[in-house]
């Protein structure tokens, strides 16, 4: 089993000794698609999935949701989280098992979703159907110095409910100078690229584990896509995940950098538990 680069005390550690930097913002690979950003003090966190919640789940089917990547932190310990995102319903994007702890840990949270998934997120997470923040593509909202765009995604096609809200949906995340966006989960669309044209994007996350049937999961960007996404809507930096989880739903991160290399599109393949900084790892990375 992969052993994270920070886990628990480490991991916290870092958190916090990166916090007196107030020039920089920093990002963590928290595995699969969660990540941590850290902006002068607010904490937003990406699609946390924090559990073993999918392991148990479908352990005697089959599709076994064999772990590959050590659990990184207990979600309860991360009690000074102040956004949080789901961009869909699928449970690594969408767990309760980190969710309800880490609305627990921090009682002000605010939990942005896509607003067609209002009823099934408050179901799933126990909690009243007006608690979490819903967004569409094209609205967006300041929260706690982040300000966040809906962007469409595509998990296998861009699916609306019957009132053409999106079901599945990126975000574009702008914060001082700075803009991120985290597509969640989403195959190549060209609607998705002539959207983010409109923004300037510093830092792309975006999946590489692609599509393949006979895992019976919906598909993903693969590596060349990828890449190439980034390379369209001028991404400054490109960061892969939704790798290294499940045995049965994985890539290998050398072949998304060998693309990256191909189309001169700069990128950082990070580990889990892993800091991103942009002055201390980049000193020249400037907005």
């Amino acid at each position: 089993m992969i052993t994270p680069y920070l886990k628990d005390d480490a991991l916290l550690n870092d958190i916090r000794a990166a916090a007196a930097d107030r020039e920089s913002f920093h990002l963590w690979w928290l595995g699969q698609s969660g990540f941590l950003l850290q902006w002068q003090g607010r904490h937003l966190l990406l699609d946390p999935y924090l559990s073993d919640s999918l392991t148990r789940k479908y352990a005697n089917t089959d599709i076994p949701h064999i772990r590959m990547t050590e659990l990184l932190v207990d979600p309860a310990r991360l009690d000074f989280i102040d956004v949080v995102t789901s961009s869909h319903n699928h449970t690594d994007h969408l767990d309760d098992e980190t969710l309800i702890p880490l609305l627990k840990a921090n009682p002000d949270l605010k939990l942005v979703i896509p607003e067609a998934n209002r009823k099934f997120v408050a179901e799933r997470l126990g909690i009243d159907e007006f608690i979490p923040i819903g967004l569409n593509d094209g609205e967006s909202i300041e929260l706690k110095n982040f300000k966040l765009a809906g962007v469409p995604a595509a998990h296998e096609q861009i699916a609306r409910d019957e009132f053409g809200c999106c079901k599945f949906m990126g975000y574009v995340i702008e914060f001082g100078a700075w803009t991120l966006y985290h597509s969640g989960d989403t195959v190549w669309h060209d609607e998705i690229v002539v959207r983010l044209k409109n923004f300037s994007i510093d830092i792309a996350i975006l999946p590489i584990n692609g599509r393949a049937v006979e895992r019976k999961v919906a598909g993903n960007l693969n590596a060349k896509e990828a890449a190439t996404l980034a390379k369209q809507i001028g991404a400054r930096l490109v960061i892969p995940c939704h790798y290294d989880m499940f045995a049965f739903n994985t890539a290998d991160p050398r072949e998304f950098a060998q693309e990256a290399e191909a189309q001169a599109q700069p990128y950082r393949v990070l580990q889990c538990g892993e800091r991103w900084s942009s002055a201390e790892i980049y000193p020249d990375f400037e907005p």
